[in-house]
Protein backbone atom coordinates (compact mmCIF):
# COMPACT_ATOMS: atom_id res chain seq x y z
CA UNK A 1 0.00 0.00 0.00
CA UNK A 2 1.06 3.56 -0.63
CA UNK A 3 1.85 5.39 2.15
CA UNK A 4 3.13 2.50 4.15
CA UNK A 5 6.81 2.11 5.05
CA UNK A 6 7.71 -1.42 3.95
CA UNK A 7 10.38 -3.49 5.90
CA UNK A 8 12.58 -5.12 3.47
CA UNK A 9 14.37 -8.39 4.24
CA UNK A 10 17.17 -10.23 2.27
CA UNK A 11 16.98 -14.00 1.23
CA UNK A 12 19.42 -15.12 4.42
CA UNK A 13 16.43 -13.90 7.07
CA UNK A 14 13.63 -15.18 4.67
CA UNK A 15 15.25 -18.52 5.16
CA UNK A 16 16.29 -18.28 8.74
CA UNK A 17 12.18 -17.24 9.44
CA UNK A 18 10.77 -19.65 7.09
CA UNK A 19 13.20 -22.54 7.76
CA UNK A 20 13.09 -23.09 4.35
CA UNK A 21 15.93 -23.43 1.85
CA UNK A 22 16.28 -21.20 -0.96
CA UNK A 23 15.29 -23.43 -4.19
CA UNK A 24 11.87 -24.49 -1.80
CA UNK A 25 11.38 -20.83 -1.72
CA UNK A 26 11.86 -20.15 -5.51
CA UNK A 27 9.77 -22.64 -6.44
CA UNK A 28 6.58 -21.92 -3.96
CA UNK A 29 7.16 -18.67 -5.59
CA UNK A 30 6.60 -19.91 -8.83
CA UNK A 31 3.57 -21.65 -7.98
CA UNK A 32 1.68 -18.55 -6.53
CA UNK A 33 2.49 -19.83 -2.94
CA UNK A 34 4.48 -17.68 -1.82
CA UNK A 35 5.19 -14.01 -1.53
CA UNK A 36 7.08 -12.69 -4.51
CA UNK A 37 10.53 -10.72 -3.82
CA UNK A 38 11.13 -7.12 -4.91
CA UNK A 39 13.36 -6.76 -7.40
CA UNK A 40 15.32 -3.76 -5.93
CA UNK A 41 19.05 -3.98 -8.61
CA UNK A 42 20.08 -5.75 -11.13
CA UNK A 43 21.40 -8.53 -8.92
CA UNK A 44 19.42 -7.23 -5.84
CA UNK A 45 16.18 -9.17 -4.18
CA UNK A 46 14.27 -8.33 -1.16
CA UNK A 47 11.12 -9.28 0.84
CA UNK A 48 8.55 -7.74 2.43
CA UNK A 49 8.86 -8.95 6.09
CA UNK A 50 5.31 -8.46 7.01
CA UNK A 51 3.79 -10.58 3.98
CA UNK A 52 6.40 -13.33 4.88
CA UNK A 53 5.22 -13.02 8.46
CA UNK A 54 1.54 -13.26 7.03
CA UNK A 55 2.48 -16.59 4.86
CA UNK A 56 4.38 -18.14 8.20
CA UNK A 57 0.96 -17.23 10.20
CA UNK A 58 -1.32 -19.03 7.89
CA UNK A 59 0.82 -21.94 7.47
CA UNK A 60 0.31 -22.08 11.16
CA UNK A 61 -3.24 -21.81 11.27
CA UNK A 62 -3.23 -24.46 7.99
CA UNK A 63 -1.48 -26.79 10.69
CA UNK A 64 -4.12 -26.28 13.50
CA UNK A 65 -6.70 -27.76 11.49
Amino acid sequence: PVGKLMNLIKLPEVISKTTLKKSSIYALMLKGEFPKNIKLGERAVAWNSDQIDDWILAKIEESSH
